[in-house]
């Protein structure tokens, strides 16, 4: 028991831990207003992953996307999201591989510069989350396809003092179907794409 009352006396002489402090977004549905959000083009990245010859998952990334998203929290049926990827912005681990992927032997941007994502309709899931229909178009053809999002935040950004809408999104695709068979199987045809996405309201 002599041991108790000087180990109590340390407890109390230590300041409680400080609470963090909130951050400027928060993962509530209720921050979210209704408007037109365009795509904040430097803080949305795109991460594509194959698998490479059964040895590792290649991932690589796209960057400069643009689009917009039509919101209204109360109806999401009148919800609408456009997302246009440039094909030239794809950056790997090797500037050979950057170059081929441009190329007309893979997604030839020169003749079809962008990706885009056209949403058809969604559907609100649990714990903010939604289904997200739509059309997506790589390398000149058209597909039907399914993103899988997750409400990340939302609140003023203190930097630009704009209201930002943050999203995490998951989409994949047989890239066979879209023309683009290079090194299939070895490479794999079946695509996992990443999306973190964040909107400013205007």
């Amino acid at each position: 028991m002599r041991f108790l009352a000087p180990a109590l006396a340390l407890l109390l002489a230590v300041p409680a831990v400080a609470q963090a402090p909130a951050l400027p977004g928060a993962p509530d549905t209720s921050r979210l207003t209704a408007g037109t959000y365009a795509l904040e083009t430097n803080h949305t990245q795109v991460v594509f992953a194959v698998d490479h010859f059964g040895f590792s998952i290649f991932r690589g990334f796209f960057s400069q996307a643009s689009g917009s998203l039509t919101l209204d929290p109360t109806s999401p049926d009148k919800t609408a999201l456009t997302v246009t990827i440039p094909i030239a912005s794809v950056h790997t681990t090797s500037d050979k591989l950057n170059e081929e992927l441009v190329s007309a032997d893979w997604f030839d941007a020169a003749q079809f510069p962008n990706a885009t994502f056209v949403s058809t309709g969604i559907t609100p899931g649990p714990q903010n989350t939604a289904e997200v229909d739509g059309k997506l178009t790589i390398h000149g053809v058209t597909k039907p396809a399914k993103l899988l999002v997750h409400f990340h935040g939302a609140g003023t950004n203190p930097m630009d003092k704009a209201f930002t809408a943050g999203f995490d999104g998951r989409l994949s695709f047989n890239r066979s179907d879209f023309g683009v068979t290079k090194y299939v199987p070895v490479v794999s045809d079946h695509v996992e794409l990443t999306i973190t996405a964040a909107f400013e309201k205007k």
